[in-house]
């Protein structure tokens, strides 16, 4: 299953000599549909806190006010009314809009792993990687492993993680996935020199939306990964696994390391009940 750089009918075009194919398009609004429901899931998260502590203090103000005092009385329920109406606003629209991608439906059946890792790197290659200049190489440990989970969805989280490394990389850069075998679960590792100046330059052929990949390039939480990641580690719980970013050492320094994309999977996902 290859991908070619001149797309195919219905393909829209992402930059001056480079045409994203149907399959790529598809991929790309699916990144962008999780990456909606993450944001929505943190602004959800971060919200709550602060306004638990509002809901609190508010009661703590009360017991110091004047109870006759209308205008005291006016300003407290003015803030508890607030509260609740932001709190409503989380459940009605926010929780209900990720709902979507919060529950995430999976197909089961065993499948060999190695022609995935294949035919996804050379998807890559043959579209955004070569429009780019970028090499794409594949290490793999893998031969006859099977693995019992969703194909297409462990797919679409491997083109992704590869797409933005090749969007990282400066020309003649190379990434790489390494794939492995262990204790009963697979590794997939992809590692490549990140470049802000490759990621973010309007000029060249881009797959992801120039927002999402601004946003991987500014400091995270600890343990929080880039907005544009969200398919991948959705995908990776949903199988029983996890999926983990790790950013690059500064280039000069002596234990300089690449910056690494890893995606594990236990080879017999447990199918929900």
């Amino acid at each position: 299953m290859t991908t070619s750089p001149t797309g195919t009918a219905g393909a829209q075009p992402a930059s001056a000599g480079f045409v994203i194919s149907e399959r790529s398009a598809l991929l790309r609004a699916e990144t962008a549909l999780f990456m909606r429901d993450h944001v929505l899931s943190l602004v959800s998260h971060d919200l709550r806190g602060p306004l638990n502590a509002i809901h609190s203090w508010a009661y703590v103000l009360e017991r110091k006010l004047d109870a006759n005092d209308p205008n005291s009385q006016r300003a407290i329920t003015g803030i508890r009314s607030g509260v609740d109406q932001q709190v409503k606003l989380l459940e009605t629209i926010v929780d209900t809009t990720r709902a979507e991608t919060k529950s995430l439906a999976l197909t089961y059946e065993p499948f060999p792993l190695h022609p995935l890792l294949a035919e996804t790197v050379e998807e890559v290659r043959a579209g955004l990687a070569r429009a780019r200049g970028v090499e794409v190489r594949l290490d793999s440990q893998i031969a006859t492993e099977q693995l019992n989970g969703d194909r297409a969805r462990l797919a679409a989280a491997l083109w992704l993680m590869l797409t933005f490394a090749v969007e990282a990389s400066a020309r003649d850069a190379e990434v790489a996935l390494a794939a492995r075998a262990d204790n009963g679960t697979w590794h997939a590792s992809v590692t490549y020199e990140p470049n802000e100046a490759a990621l973010n330059d309007a000029a060249l052929p881009h797959m992801l939306e120039a927002f999402a990949r601004k946003q991987a390039g500014e400091p995270r939480e600890a343990k929080r990964i880039a907005w544009v990641f969200a398919l991948c580690k959705r995908v990776a719980e949903a199988h029983g696994g996890s999926f983990e970013q790790s950013d690059s050492t500064e280039a000069g320094s002596v234990t300089a390391t690449p910056a690494t994309l890893v995606l594990r999977v236990p080879f017999s996902a447990a199918v929900p009940k």
